[in-house]
């Protein structure tokens, strides 16, 4: 299990992030706490969320994915990421502009969003 993400180191990242003047590894912690926030708020195991290459997570409760490419998957950059959690984009505009690959009946999580950091 990764090492908990705390408030204040996520939520300077992603302001560090907004500013324009992130590092590499303030994107990746403003990444991950992102996804932190989504598994804290939708546990389980049945859709896995990748923002490559920083991080991924299985979240929503229902059938628990083990081995091989999951059934329900969605991809983004981590750029596409920070923007749909946070609510600065619409996850249905993010998608028809072919930012978010979804695959699979349950990988839709855009009722999920915006995280609220």
């Amino acid at each position: 299990m990764p090492k908990k993400i705390l408030t204040a180191e996520g939520r300077a990242s992603l302001a560090a992030v907004r500013a324009g003047d992130a590092s590499r590894p303030q994107l990746a912690t403003a990444v991950r706490y992102l996804l932190q926030l989504l598994v804290e708020k939708a546990p389980g195991g049945s859709v896995e969320v990748r923002v490559p290459p920083f991080g991924a997570v299985q979240v929503i409760e229902g059938p628990r994915h083990t081995r091989g490419t999951p059934p329900n998957v969605v991809e983004m950059a981590p750029a596409t990421w920070i923007a749909v959690a946070t609510g600065e984009e619409q996850w249905t505009d993010a998608a028809a502009a072919g930012r978010i690959v979804a695959s699979g009946v349950r990988s839709d999580v855009s009722d999920l969003l915006p995280l609220r950091p």
